[in-house]
């Protein structure tokens, strides 16, 4: 790890500790451009937009692949004050973002947490599938290439 990436993480940790002041679950994160420079920051602000969804890190993917091209997305790197979670890290591989350096683990947080923090994982949800293969496929042939 660099003194930048040191400094970057100190930053999200600074968002983190901004969320949690506003009532929010605290996490934070940052985005820095292949020249080295923040583009773009945000908080956790799940409690206070009433949305389950409002992670920094889903936040700044979503940024990211709505404002970057390809190449500048590639090159720009993630700095989360916590491992993202599952559904952040897919949003992260679909913005085409090419690193992530995190503080803390996803362990570590738990280890952390005090009994009866919310803990959501896969399996807490009942799934079932694969289902009606040749029925589903219909719409996805020809779509991959």
């Amino acid at each position: 790890m660099t003194r930048a990436d040191a400094r970057h993480l100190r930053r999200a940790i600074e968002l983190a500790f901004t969320a949690r002041r506003a009532g929010n679950p605290p996490f934070g994160s940052l985005l820095v451009g292949p020249d080295g420079d923040v583009v773009a920051e945000d908080h956790n602000t799940v409690e206070t937009d009433d949305d389950i969804t409002a992670h920094p890190e889903l936040k700044l993917a979503r940024w990211a692949a709505q404002r970057l091209d390809p190449g500048t997305a590639r090159g720009t790197t993630m700095y989360t004050s916590c491992q993202p979670c599952a559904m952040c890290a897919g949003a992260i591989a679909r913005s085409g973002l090419g690193r992530v350096v995190f503080a803390l683990s996803s362990e570590q947080l738990h280890a952390l947490a005090p009994t009866g923090f919310p803990r959501p994982a896969a399996g807490d949800v009942e799934y079932e599938g694969p289902t009606l293969f040749d029925e589903a496929r219909t719409p996805i042939d020809g779509y991959v290439a």
